[in-house]
Parts: structure tokens; sequence; C-alpha cells
């Protein structure tokens, strides 16, 4: 039997993805790891062109989640803001990977978690 579905989390994963879509995210996938990791149960992972679109995908993120009519949500941690080029947004059951399109490659998260089922976000 596989690990509990998480509707809630499920529904964070796809606002999320839909925020990044808002600032052109590229290649929005949502990588569902429950059962595979203690931390999180979805992942999304998303690319921009630039540290700026990085920057302000997450940027968009916060800010909605803050002020949503879903209960504002606020991250439990952020990194890489600063930088705009891997930022990582943590709302506890899901993660957001924000990559520039080339550090993407490199790190290569789907790889890691290739076992992991993904959904194309478009």
């Amino acid at each position: 039997m596989g690990p509990a579905e998480n509707p809630a989390a499920k529904a964070l994963a796809q606002r999320i993805a839909q925020l990044l879509l808002d600032k052109k995210a590229l290649d929005v996938v949502i990588l569902d790891v429950r059962g595979m990791t203690s931390y999180a149960d979805y992942f999304v992972v998303a690319s921009g062109e630039s540290d700026r679109q990085v920057s302000a995908m997450a940027e968009n993120v916060q800010v909605q989640l803050k002020t949503s009519e879903e209960g504002g949500h606020r991250p439990i941690g952020t990194e890489g803001l600063e930088t705009g080029q891997w930022v990582l947004l943590d709302y506890g059951e899901v993660v957001a990977h924000l990559f520039l399109t080339d550090l993407r490659a490199h790190y290569d998260l789907e790889g890691l978690w290739a076992d992991a089922a993904r959904e194309k976000v478009a």
C-alpha cells in the first residue's frame, strides 16, 4: 500500500505551480515524493531564464500565499533569494525549487527523484 493521500499538500503544490506559471516559469513539474522522504510530500520544480526572473517567481509565490484566502501560508524556510540562482521555498509538506535553467540541469533533481510520480504543469 502506498503512502497516504494528502489533498491539502497536493492542492498547495498545484497552487504554487500556478503562481510560478503566472511569472512565466519554464518546465514546471510537481514531483510526488510521498513515502520517499520524511520532510515533504511534494516538490515543485521550475526554471527561470534570469536570476531576476527566478527571484520574481519566488516573491510572487510568497506574497500570493501569504495573502491568499487559503489562510495565509508562510514558508518555514527560504534559501537563495539573494542570488536568484537556486531558490528554495519550504512550505513543510511542499518544497519549491526554483532554478536558473542551466543550474537545474546541473543539479538534476528530477534525476535524483526519478522514481517519483511527476505531473507536468502547463
